[in-house]
C-alpha cells in the first residue's frame, strides 16, 4: 500500500540518460554489453526486485510491456488505486503480493483494494513469489489470460 504522498511520482536516482552517459565513459570496461543491454530494460518506477521480475517475465512471455504505478482516477476525480503495474487500455491491475501482505494488516488493506478495483471496473490479478518462479512463471499464463479476457489479442 502506497503512502499518502501517492500519486506523485517519486525522484528516480539516476536518469537513464546519466546512466547512459555513464557507460559511454566506460567502453572497455568489464561487462560493458550487458550493462548496455541491460539498460533497454531499465523502468522508472518499481517498487521491488520482484515487480521488476514480473515486468520482464510477462516481455519475454510475448505480452505487452505493463505501466509501473499507474493511477487510476475515481469518477469523482480523485486517485483511488496505484497498481504496482497496469494495461491501463484493458484496465487490468497487477499487484505483487510479496511477504509483508501476510499480515493481517496488510491482509485486510488488500481486501479493500480489490474491491475499489471491482467498483472502478477493472480486473485485479494477484502475483505471488510462487507465481513467477521457474523458466515460464505462471504469472505469464495468468495475466495472459486477463488479457485475453478483455480483448486483446497476441500479435
Amino acid at each position: 500500500m502506497h503512502g499518502p504522498e501517492f500519486p506523485s511520482p517519486r525522484t528516480a536516482v539516476s536518469s537513464i540518460e546519466a546512466l547512459d552517459r555513464m557507460l559511454l565513459q566506460h567502453p572497455g570496461a568489464r561487462n560493458i554489453r550487458t550493462a548496455r543491454e541491460a539498460l533497454g530494460y531499465v523502468r522508472v518506477g518499481a517498487d521491488s526486485l520482484p515487480e521488476t521480475h514480473l515486468r520482464l517475465a510477462l516481455v519475454r512471455g510475448g505480452l505487452p510491456e505493463p505501466e509501473l504505478n499507474h493511477v487510476v482516477w475515481g469518477p469523482a476525480g480523485a486517485p483511488e488505486l496505484w497498481p504496482d503495474a497496469a494495461y491501463p487500455a484493458h484496465r487490468i491491475s497487477l499487484q505483487y503480493d510479496g511477504a509483508h501482505h501476510d499480515g493481517p494488516g496488510q491482509h485486510l488493506r488488500d481486501i479493500r483494494r480489490a474491491r475499489t478495483t471491482e467498483r472502478l471496473g477493472w480486473v485485479e490479478v494477484r502475483i505471488s513469489k510462487d507465481d513467477l518462479a521457474g523458466d515460464r512463471p505462471a504469472a505469464i499464463g495468468r495475466v495472459r489470460r486477463a488479457l485475453q479476457s478483455r480483448g486483446w489479442t497476441p500479435r
